[in-house]
């Protein structure tokens, strides 16, 4: 997959239009994805994506950085051997574009705030 674009509020993936926050797996992305507390990224709220076991999970923190990544959900990300990458959205569309040709990489991007 490859993310198009992306600016405040909406993204292209794969000519695909969303105005909500996303997770990209290998073949299919889940819209309209909820957090357990919104600017918070719990291990609950990535269960999906942790399923498939990713090389790499990049989090899109949003245009300025304000989802935070929760201790526990770092810790369990580096007993189970994934990379996790953590930036404004911005560069995490980016990164992930790069990193995606040669890896498994998975993304779950806050598309505001």
């Amino acid at each position: 997959m490859k993310i198009d674009s992306y600016s405040f509020g909406k993204i292209m993936v794969d000519g695909t239009k969303y105005t909500s926050d996303i997770i990209i797996l290998k073949n299919r992305v889940i819209d309209s994805w909820w957090r357990k507390e919104g600017h918070k990224l719990y291990i609950v709220d990535i269960e999906e994506a942790l399923k498939e076991k990713p090389d790499i999970l990049i989090v899109g923190t949003g245009a300025y950085g304000i989802l935070k990544v929760q201790q526990e959900t770092i810790d369990y990300l580096n007993e189970h051997g994934i990379e996790l990458i953590v930036l404004k959205t911005e560069q995490a569309v980016k990164r992930f574009n790069k990193e995606s040709k040669e890896k498994t990489v998975y993304a779950a991007l806050h598309l505001t705030c």
